[in-house]
C-alpha cells in the first residue's frame, strides 16, 4: 500500500536492510503544501506531472555534472523510481559519520539572491536572524544578490522544520567536518547547474532546497529531487513562477501570521484550523503556471499550455505578490 505524503506517494517495492538499499517509487500528485500545512484544500490540475518531468530533466543534468543521486528511471507520466534508503530518526538513534545507508535528516537551502518572500527578509524582520548569520554585514534589501551562495539547514524529521545553525546540523546528519563541507560543496554545485538551466530558458534560480543520503558504500548522494518549483524559486523578469504564488496567496489571508503564532504557541498541527480553498480562477492558472514552466523548462510540448510571462500576468491580476511592479525590478535581478 503506498505511503501518502502531503505532495507524493511513496510506493516501497523493496524495502532497505542494514547493508542493502532498497528501490522505491514516488508518484507526484496535484496536491501541494504550505506554511507548514499537510495538503491544502485544493489539487492543482497537471502540477504533479509537471514537477516529475522537470525532476526527472534536472536528474539527468545533475549527473551530467557528476552528482551521484538516488535516481534510476522515470517512469511517465508522474513516477520516479529511486534507490530507498533507511530513515533512521536522530532523536531515537543519534546518527555518526560512519552511519551508511540512510538518509540524512536535514534540509538544505542554498540562497543565491534574496526576492520578496524569502524567509530571510521576514527572519530579519522579525529579529530571529542577524545579517552576520549569513554573512552579511548589514540588512538586505528585496532582490540582493550574494556574492556566494548562502547556506542554510532545516530539521526534516520534526512535525514543524525548524531552522539550525550548522553546528547543530551536522549533529542532527551524523556529519564530520569533511562530509559537512562535502554536502555544502555539493548543494553549490548543484545550485550552480540549476541556475545555468534557468538562464538557458529565461528564468532566474533565486534559492532552493535540496535533501541528502548516504548510500550503502557511505557515498553522500542527492535525494529526493532538486529544481522543481515545488522546492526552488524561479523568477521570469522578477514575478514567481513556482510555489510562492501559493504562498502569496495565504500570506494576504493572513495565515502565515497565524501559523507562525500558533508554533510560538506550541499548538499541535492538528489542532490548526483547516484553511480555506483557494478561488477556483487561481487554481486553474497556477496549473496552467506550472504546466507552462514544465515545457519551457524541459523544451517538450506535453499540453500546449499557454506562454509561461502572460499565464504570470493573468495570475498577477488574481493573486497578491505574483508579479513585481517596480520599473527595472526584472533587470536587477538578473
Amino acid at each position: 500500500m503506498p505511503k501518502r505524503f502531503s505532495t507524493k506517494d511513496l510506493d516501497v517495492r523493496r524495502a532497505p536492510a542494514d547493508g542493502r538499499t532498497g528501490v522505491g517509487s514516488f508518484r507526484f500528485t496535484d496536491d501541494y503544501s504550505v506554511f507548514h500545512y499537510g495538503k491544502m484544500p485544493d489539487s492543482v490540475p497537471g502540477k504533479g506531472e509537471a514537477c516529475c518531468r522537470i525532476a526527472a530533466f534536472n536528474f539527468g543534468l545533475l549527473a551530467e555534472a557528476g552528482v551521484p543521486s538516488h535516481f534510476r528511471a522515470f517512469h511517465p507520466p508522474d513516477r520516479l523510481e529511486f534507490d530507498l534508503l533507511r530513515v533512521v530518526d536522530p532523536r531515537e538513534r543519534p546518527l555518526g559519520p560512519g552511519d551508511v545507508n540512510h538518509l540524512v535528516p536535514l534540509q538544505v537551502i542554498f540562497r543565491t539572491m534574496l526576492p520578496e518572500g524569502s524567509s530571510v527578509l521576514r527572519r530579519l524582520r522579525l529579529g530571529r536572524l542577524e545579517p552576520a548569520d549569513i554573512g552579511l554585514t548589514h540588512a538586505p534589501a528585496p532582490g540582493t544578490v550574494l556574492e556566494r551562495p548562502v547556506i542554510e539547514y532545516t530539521t526534516k524529521l520534526e512535525e514543524i522544520d525548524r531552522f539550525v545553525r550548522r553546528d547543530e546540523a551536522a549533529a542532527i546528519g551524523g556529519l564530520d567536518a569533511e562530509q559537512q563541507t562535502e554536502l555544502e560543496d555539493r548543494t553549490r554545485l548543484v545550485a550552480e547547474v540549476v541556475a545555468a538551466h534557468a538562464r538557458r530558458v529565461g528564468l532566474v534560480l533565486a534559492d532552493g532546497k535540496v535533501e541528502y543520503g548516504r548510500d550503502a558504500r557511505g557515498r553522500l548522494i542527492l535525494v529526493d529531487h532538486a529544481g522543481t518549483p515545488d522546492e526552488a524559486r524561479l523568477l521570469l523578469d522578477g514575478a514567481h513562477a513556482d510555489k510562492q504564488v501559493l504562498r502569496d496567496h495565504y500570506a494576504a489571508t493572513g495565515l502565515q501570521s497565524r501559523v507562525e503564532e500558533w508554533v510560538r504557541e506550541g499548538r499541535p498541527r492538528s489542532a490548526w484550523p483547516a484553511p480555506d480553498p483557494l478561488p477556483r480562477e487561481v487554481v486553474e492558472l497556477v496549473g496552467e503556471m506550472y504546466r507552462s514552466l514544465c515545457e519551457l523548462w524541459t523544451g517538450t510540448r506535453v499540453w500546449g499550455a499557454q506562454d509561461l510571462d502572460r499565464v504570470l500576468d493573468r495570475l498577477a491580476a488574481l493573486a497578491p505578490g505574483t508579479r513585481r511592479t517596480e520599473p527595472g525590478a526584472g533587470a536587477a535581478w538578473t
